[in-house]
């Protein structure tokens, strides 16, 4: 049976795309009294895209849940979650195949959603990138992913910006699946495995909501 390719997983960080918002002045950090900012499931995406050595896959997952903290024009706090139950690959279209790609992946050699159904994202800082363009990603997000009950601290680039009670962010952010022990396939643990081997990175792009609450 063909093997499929692990997806992207996770729970990233943070919301989608406010128009003209404007990008933060200085890295702040959140406190009791900032502003919560609701996350909107409905209108927030979150893609993935894998590869293996002789295939990849693309797909698409659901945020469940989530809070922004918000000072001023900035983001600078927040915890989001991502139901792993709503994975699917976006490029299979068979549906035989996908009820097996879905399963393989919810499956412990992959996430274990039956024991793990979430994985979540909690924000530890959100710096400024000095001199960014208009339109490109104007801070460097940090803070903590939570997959198959392992924690990771990871940062990535995002353009982010509050305004009209919006608060919003969009990117792309590479993960190492193997650092949260889904190291099913990997050829840096499974030398042998040839060009059966699944890449040990996904991608992740994201393009999120928050609507202050």
């Amino acid at each position: 049976m063909k093997k499929f390719l692990l997806p992207a997983l996770l729970a990233v960080a943070v919301i989608g795309v406010a128009p003209a918002a404007s990008a933060p002045k200085a890295a702040k950090t959140a406190t009791a009294a900032d502003p919560v900012y609701k996350l909107q499931p409905q209108l927030s995406t979150l893609g993935w895209e894998g590869k293996a050595v002789t295939h990849g896959h693309n797909g698409t997952m659901q945020f469940s849940s989530g809070e922004l903290l918000v000072k001023g024009n900035s983001i600078v706090g927040g915890t989001v979650t991502v139901d792993m139950k709503t994975l699917k690959a976006t490029d299979i279209k068979d549906a035989d195949s996908q009820g097996k790609f879905v399963g393989h992946m919810s499956s412990d050699d992959f996430f274990g959603v039956a024991t793990y159904p979430t994985s979540t994202f909690k924000i530890v800082s959100v710096a400024p990138i000095k001199g960014a363009a208009k339109e490109a990603d104007n801070a460097t997000i940090t803070g903590d992913m939570t997959i198959k009950g392992v924690t990771q601290r990871i940062s990535f680039p995002a353009k982010v910006g509050v305004k009209g009670g919006v608060a919003a962010a969009s990117g792309k952010v590479t993960i190492d699946r193997t650092k949260f022990g889904l190291k099913y396939g990997s050829k840096s643990f499974f030398e042998s495995i040839g060009d059966k081997a699944i890449y040990d990175t996904f991608d992740l792009t994201f393009n999120v909501i928050a609507k202050k609450a």
